[in-house]
């Protein structure tokens, strides 16, 4: 495979995988961001940070992966099973008129409809489908699962950078302002995505990810409190 159709194909699949990409960066984010700053409210040691934030980063990207995958597969399966149903069903004039009438047809029209088709099995198997709302072309489910792994461990390392380089207090400051710019990106992009007002899914974004950052800090300085001596 050349580089030229190996290119051709990541940008297929990422278009293919958008929204999978954006809650996979969505959630690393805010659950990262809120870890972090939890441990970081409580220690001015940054290696102690890095390890809970590596280590939670991790994890999650591997959960989300396997949720990922999970679901992806439980839609194909469904998908096919809705095949498999057509399948059986094309033959069955009966069948097809009460689907019609579930729709929202008259007896007449449904009459008429199912007539005109059943004689044609890929026409009636595609009227089915129809009815049915299933999609032509289920998703890969290793695909979305390696975009979901990607995109939750790529995001969820923008709020561990800065305590790498930095000491804590300074870091805590940048690692605010970068997650912070990085939520607002992620609102647009949800927002393109889901056709939503862009100002209203920045908000939410944002607002989600400062929760989970005051909520990391409440717990963190809690047990703090509660097993200091």
């Amino acid at each position: 495979m050349t580089i030229g159709a190996t290119l051709r194909r990541l940008r297929s699949s990422f278009g293919k995988s958008a929204g999978t990409v954006v809650f996979g960066m969505e959630d690393g984010t805010v659950s990262i961001f809120g870890l972090i700053f939890g441990v970081a409210a409580t220690t001015t040691d940054a290696k102690t940070v890095l390890i809970a934030g590596a280590s939670g980063a991790a994890a999650a990207a591997v959960s989300m992966m396997a949720g990922a995958y999970l679901d992806v597969e439980t839609t194909r399966d469904e998908i096919n099973a809705a095949h498999s149903s057509v399948q059986t069903a094309t033959n069955s004039v009966t069948y097809l008129k009460s689907r019609l009438a579930e729709a929202g047809l008259t007896r007449t029209q449904s009459e008429a409809l199912a007539s005109a088709v059943h004689t044609d099995p890929n026409a009636t198997s595609g009227l089915l489908l129809a009815l049915q709302g299933a999609p032509d072309a289920p998703l890969n489910p290793i695909e979305q699962a390696l975009w979901m792994l990607v995109a939750d461990f790529l995001a969820a390392a923008v709020p561990i950078l800065p305590f790498v380089f930095l000491p804590v207090l300074q870091a805590r400051i940048v690692s605010g302002a970068v997650t912070l710019a990085l939520l607002i990106a992620l609102g647009i992009g949800r927002a393109q995505i889901a056709k939503r007002s862009i100002f209203r899914t920045v908000i939410e974004t944002v607002s989600i990810g400062v929760a989970a950052a005051l909520a990391g800090v409440a717990i963190g300085v809690l047990v703090d409190r509660l097993f200091t001596h």
